[in-house]
């Protein structure tokens, strides 16, 4: 969660939705921008309602948004069972009177992120049981489309020291586009499935808590942030659904996890933060950050953004003879190949794909996968042959 708690925009707005707690810090001169430039790689120091209604509208491609929680922690210390205190989120910023005024906020700030965002930009904001459900909502009435919900799984979450409850293991991340129509969002299926050891990535993640040198601390030793959330959370958030070189806006910038795995990464940033301490830490760790490699960065074209390669070219290039013998991966099913690129099974003839669902019983197949030749007597699927020409296909351009 990060720290920025900020006002309604708009005066009216202010006048029906005021709470106590800390003034807002006031910016730093020059750091609000003209609506006429994008303040790319900068931490602007204000209220995020009034920064981002300076932004140009449809300029940035992601926003990570880990606002305040409002977790209602009530009068009192949290105290383990030896009563020692539990050092739990008690900052003005994360404090609101009632429902109804986090409501508005939550509205408030959503409008103004939305207004930001490109046409087919996506959102991400993380929550608790405390908000997330009231996110939701607003993010649905505003007109945002739910993509998925994200279950971040704690690997090593807090005890509940009164054992009254379940273990909060867990926090969940909305991702959402900015409206239903919104179709050519970024999305690197593939990559993540690659990286999941060829399985597809589920929308459970297994990460632990912001720990030992990552987390950053004062000269006391205390904690800067109460709640800075870890790198590999924002990494996995920034690699599936952004590109290098996007512009990623954070308005609840807290000592600055998304500015830092941007830089890294290769995208630019925008961070917003009330908190002029938490700002300035997030400066200096940004400063440290060592971008990697362009060589590195580069994405992967994905399968459907390469060159066609019909089955039948396949034959012509001599990699599948007509006549051969295709069969599954284990070899219950076959095939023969018929010199116009069809297969046959039996009387019935079609493409590799109808073929491959009729032997199986099932409405849609993918031929490239589900089919095998014999190599040296063993199955080779045969989307290698498809590889083999586009490869030669990129050397030829």
């Amino acid at each position: 969660m990060a720290s920025l708690r900020t006002a309604v925009a708009g005066t009216a707005a202010r006048k029906s939705v005021s709470r106590p707690g800390r003034p807002v810090s006031a910016p730093r001169m020059g750091l609000v921008p003209a609506a006429s430039r994008l303040p790319l790689d900068e931490i602007l120091v204000g209220d995020c309602i009034d920064a981002m209604n300076a932004l140009p509208a449809g300029s940035v491609d992601c926003v990570f948004a880990d606002p305040p929680y409002n977790l209602q922690l009530g009068e009192g210390s949290l105290l383990r069972p030896d009563q020692s205190r539990v050092d739990a989120v008690d900052d003005a910023w994360d404090q609101f009177s009632s429902f109804a005024q986090y409501d508005a906020f939550t509205r408030a700030w959503l409008t103004a992120a939305r207004r930001v965002m490109k046409p087919n930009a996506t959102l991400w904001v993380i929550g608790s049981y405390h908000n997330i459900f009231r996110v939701g909502g607003a993010l649905q009435d505003l007109g945002f489309w739910i993509l998925n919900d994200i279950v971040w799984r704690k690997a090593n979450p807090m005890p509940n020291f009164r054992g009254k409850r379940f273990t909060n293991a867990h926090e969940t991340l909305i991702w959402a586009s900015r409206s239903a129509e919104s179709k050519g969002y970024t999305f690197h299926y593939e990559a993540l499935k690659g990286g999941n050891d060829d399985v597809q990535m589920r929308s459970d993640w297994f990460i632990p808590l912001c720990t030992g040198d990552e987390r950053l601390k004062g000269a006391d030793g205390q904690k800067v942030h109460p709640t800075q959330k870890p790198e590999a959370l924002l990494a996995r958030t920034i690699l599936s659904a952004t590109n290098p070189g996007d512009v990623i806006l954070d308005p609840f910038f807290g000592t600055g996890t998304t500015g830092a795995v941007a830089k890294r990464l290769g995208r630019r940033f925008i961070g917003i933060e009330r908190e002029t301490v938490y700002a300035d830490a997030a400066r200096a760790r940004i400063d440290s950050i060592e971008p990697l490699s362009q060589a590195a960065l580069m994405v992967a074209p994905t399968k459907r953004a390469e060159p066609r390669v019909a089955f039948l070219s396949v034959l012509e290039a001599g990699h599948i003879r007509a006549g051969e013998i295709l069969t599954d991966a284990r070899g219950r099913h076959s095939a023969v190949v018929r010199p116009d690129g069809t297969l046959m099974v039996g009387p019935a003839s079609g493409s590799i794909h109808k073929i491959g669902a009729l032997v199986q019983g099932l409405p849609a197949c993918n031929g490239w996968d589900f089919w095998h030749a014999t190599r040296d007597g063993k199955p080779v699927v045969i989307d290698v042959f498809r590889g083999l020409m586009r490869a030669a296909m990129g050397s030829a351009a």
